[in-house]
């Protein structure tokens, strides 16, 4: 996905070029030579390891700094104890950034042993002042650090970071470059994601993406659809178009374009099968989308719409942007025109100030909207977020009893909806070998269950018909037709 490089043939002698994606072609080359030195000098491969914490975003992010790593002469590996490791961090939650310093007390006995290994650092949590801070001072064995900004410039702060002495720190506060064709190791060569926006402009009062992702930048739809031909050329059958708020694509274009528009052209594209979205905010899905969902053969039967709350007034604490009753009508609307569509949602318990009576409203619409799965959260307060700020913050045992409930009623409604497909014949995307037992294959539906199925490797990738024999709560099993 990316331009045909040879990066044995650039002269690294000369100064890089000022152009992007031509400059980090040059930085790759210059990586390669200290790749193979090392390599040298060691006798063996060097092995790198990507690690990701958080989003389909971050996982998009990844499979990039895997293809650059993998370009700059690093062999891939599973096991942390490598020559290079990699965090790419997620700070949604505070359980997240705890795992990363859990993480990095390992790395750090590692490294003792092996002195040359080298630790990265980026993403989401290392936009935060506070992380930096505190990894300059307990963490300082780490050796490059930056942020989401400037993720494109990978290969030139590994070049950095190899002549550098000490922790190398690169984070921007924000851009508005979008730089691509730069290599990409996918991890399914059938199913690809494809950044179409970077951002986000809702600043809801509990989120930290706005200020660790920055405002909403859209790209250009010809450089999307160009790169989904490329991956339908390549193979890939199904794809998935990622922003923070996909419904808010292409409005700030020089030449705007809805994001359903650009949807009916991706449509277009021969060789693609199935289409898939994350993440629509409720306040602007249009009647639009939904017309275009309805009337598509290759957009997949799954909308996620997150709720966080039921309670309006909740909802207003939260800067969301709708009351519970325009979520509901909304909801109605997509499943009287499409009513074969799975809703998905996130929801979130214990916001600053939320009742019992609060759990109530979000309960009721649990059971209204009939979701057939939820991401249900507690709340974490996030440093520099309005809600981290409010006075009313629920305690940890009512927070726990209320998501306790919320979580039983998610479940039952999740099983209920799973199960009035038994009997029923559908189309999975063939994923991999199932983990526990290789005698079966694990599929995807296109409402984004799973059903796993006896089946062989050389299924990987294809699209079967799949009759649903056994529903077990959240998953099929089925049989092949």
């Amino acid at each position: 996905m990316f331009d045909n490089v040879d990066f044995d043939s650039i002269d690294i002698t000369q100064e890089p070029p000022e152009e992007e994606p031509a400059r980090q072609y040059y930085f790759i080359a210059k990586c390669r030579k200290y790749v193979k030195e090392e390599s040298e000098r060691l006798g063996r491969p060097l092995f790198s390891v990507v690690r990701t914490f958080g989003c389909q975003m971050n996982a998009r992010d990844s499979e990039k700094l895997s293809g650059i790593l993998n370009a700059a002469g690093f062999e891939e590996t599973e096991d942390e104890n490598a020559d290079l490791v990699i965090y790419n961090t997620c700070t949604v939650r505070d359980n997240a950034n705890q795992r990363v310093y859990g993480r990095l007390g390992v790395l750090n006995g590692y490294k003792r042993r092996n002195p040359h290994m080298k630790i990265c650092l980026c993403g989401c949590m290392m936009q935060e002042p506070s992380v930096i801070e505190k990894i300059r001072k307990s963490y300082s064995f780490v050796d490059l650090i930056f942020g989401t900004h400037n993720i494109f410039k990978f290969a030139q702060l590994l070049v950095e970071m190899y002549e550098a002495d000490g922790m190398l720190i690169d984070i921007w506060k924000d851009t508005d470059q979008i730089v691509e064709k730069l290599p990409v190791q996918r991890k399914y060569p059938f199913k690809s994601g494809i950044n179409i926006m970077f951002g986000c402009n809702n600043f809801c009062s509990y989120c930290i993406v706005p200020y660790v992702r920055g405002r909403e930048r859209s790209r250009e739809p010809e450089e999307i659809l160009a790169e989904i031909k490329a991956l339908a050329a390549e193979g890939v059958v199904e794809i998935m178009l990622l922003g923070q708020n996909v419904n808010s694509y292409g409005k700030n274009l020089k030449n705007p374009i809805s994001f359903a528009e650009l949807l009916r052209r991706v449509e277009t594209i021969e060789g693609i099968e199935r289409i898939r979205f994350m993440t629509s905010h409720p306040k602007d899905l249009s009647d639009e989308l939904i017309s275009v969902m309805k009337a598509s053969k290759k957009i997949c039967r799954h909308l996620h719409l997150p709720l966080q709350s039921g309670s309006t007034r909740i909802l207003k604490e939260m800067n969301r942007r709708y009351t519970k009753e325009q979520y509901l009508l909304l909801a109605e609307k997509i499943r009287k025109e499409i009513p074969d569509i799975s809703i998905t949602t996130d929801i979130i318990v214990g916001f600053p100030g939320e009742t019992y009576e609060d759990v109530l409203e979000t309960i009721d619409v649990i059971k209204k909207v009939q979701y057939d799965n939820a991401f249900t959260f507690q709340y974490s307060k996030r440093t520099g977020t309005p809600a981290a700020a409010m006075e009313n913050q629920v305690d940890k045992e009512t927070v726990t009893k209320h998501f306790d409930e919320v979580l039983s009623v998610v479940q039952n409604t999740a099983k209920e909806r799973a199960k009035l497909l038994e009997g029923v014949t559908m189309d999975a995307l063939v994923e991999e070998l199932n983990e526990h037992d290789k005698g079966l294959v694990t599929g995807r539906l296109s409402n984004n269950i799973i059903v796993h199925f006896k089946g062989t490797e050389e299924l990987i990738g294809k699209i079967i018909p799949v009759a649903l024999k056994e529903c077990r709560g959240f998953y099929y099993l089925g049989e092949m037709v």
